[in-house]
């Protein structure tokens, strides 16, 4: 049984644990889920492999930001609403409050970032992925049909790109499991201590459907830019699939035109997010505190940043109570085998691209992408160090090559 000792059951450790990664988790939303997986899987054991997986997977089907919801869960499984909470604003407050102060200009050398160091955060992201589906692939994908069940989950979601293409093979793969596993020899898994009701999972659904539809007319009734950005920054949280880079389009479309930004402002803006770590949809926290308008600033950031997330506390409170029940059924449990074969093939196919794309362009990168791989497999270095020593890497390479 997977078991955290007691002292990780308190809201405050929950806290300190995602603070740490939200200070050091470089590398986007498939490199968070490489952290979570290194520290609440293998380190601090909070739950199984199999576990992990079926929560990436709902996660991944939820609007949001998948990465994000997953902290809120596991936060939730340690410390109920206040470990879910307390997960969040670890995780989620050091870039946001990185990214305000810079829009207001007291971090005015954002744009001098030396972009070597830049460039080996974007090289570990490679090693930390790969750690992952390494990891994954030999827990989750034991035998022959499930690793070419991960071989053509990759292939589909490579060679058709789309939100919804990862969305339809993880489907599939469901529906595959269902006929290509027997029920009755699925072993055990280890369930999260989710103590939400259903009733209360209802409540939780009626108010995310009850804001995304109310918003809207209430923001038309009354003249308000506040309620505006209400509207706006809650409705992105709540249609974005497929990651923090999808939302670019719908926030641009939401305050360039309006002038609450400029479209250059709202490009610098973006850049810089990627420079810090933690959730991409940290970027609505710039947004706030840049605004035009009488809202802006620290009240501005910190409205924008709670209203994206908002859909996204919703969501997991309200379907992870069913999503326990059901997964407790046998025929669920066959299909969860297809399914989490198809997840690690999603991860195998981010591997390649974006984080390979973007970050191996010579030998040298391809050597650090190793050396990070080793430390962090063999030697067991802390992910931090090897992100840390990375950037340095990165940076004395640009200087020296």
């Amino acid at each position: 049984m997977f078991q955290a000792h007691s002292e990780d059951r308190s809201a405050w450790q929950v806290f300190l644990v995602f603070l740490r990664l939200g200070l050091t988790s470089f590398g986007g939303p498939i490199a968070h889920l490489g952290y979570f997986r290194e520290e609440f899987v293998n380190r601090r054991r909070w739950l199984s492999d199999r576990s992990y997986a079926d929560l990436v997977t709902l996660c991944q089907f939820l609007p949001g930001p998948a990465s994000s919801q997953v902290g809120m869960a596991l936060g939730l499984s340690r410390a109920g609403y206040a470990g879910a909470l307390a997960a969040w604003m670890g995780f989620t407050l050091p870039s946001a409050l990185i990214l305000i102060v810079f829009a207001l200009g007291a971090a005015g050398y954002g744009a001098e970032i030396a972009p070597g160091a830049m460039h080996g955060l974007k090289v570990v992201a490679v090693a930390i992925v790969a750690q992952a589906v390494w990891g994954m692939a030999r827990n989750l994908c034991p035998d022959a049909l499930r690793v070419s069940m991960m071989v053509v989950a990759t292939c589909a979601v490579l060679l058709v790109p789309s939100a919804w293409t990862q969305i339809g093979v993880i489907a599939a793969a469901g529906i595959a499991g269902l006929f290509l596993f027997r029920p009755a020899e699925v072993p055990g898994y280890d369930p999260l201590p989710i103590t939400i009701s259903r009733r209360a999972g209802a409540l939780w659904l009626a108010l995310f459907f009850v804001l995304l539809i109310g918003l809207p007319t209430v923001a038309q009734w009354l003249a308000s830019q506040t309620l505006d950005m209400l509207n706006a920054f809650y409705r992105t949280g709540s249609l974005v699939f497929g990651g923090g880079h999808v939302m670019l389009p719908l926030l641009q479309i939401e305050v360039v035109p309006n002038g609450w930004v400029s479209n250059e402002l709202f490009l610098a803006g973006y850049g810089a997010t990627q420079a810090v770590p933690g959730p991409l949809f940290t970027f609505a926290a710039f947004l706030g505190a840049s605004m035009n308008g009488p809202q802006s600033g620290w009240v501005g950031g910190l409205i924008c940043l709670l209203a994206i997330f908002a859909p996204s506390f919703l969501l997991v409170f309200g379907v992870l109570p069913f999503w326990e029940r059901l997964r407790l059924n046998r025929r669920m449990q066959a299909a969860m085998l297809g399914i989490n074969s198809a997840v690690v093939g999603l991860l195998l196919a981010a591997l390649y691209q974006p984080v390979w794309t973007s970050a191996i362009y010579r030998p040298s990168d391809f050597c650090l992408a190793l050396i990070a791989f080793v430390a962090l497999m063999f030697w067991k270095l802390a992910p931090w160090v090897v992100v840390l020593a990375s950037g340095i890497a990165g940076w004395l390479m640009s200087v020296m090559l």
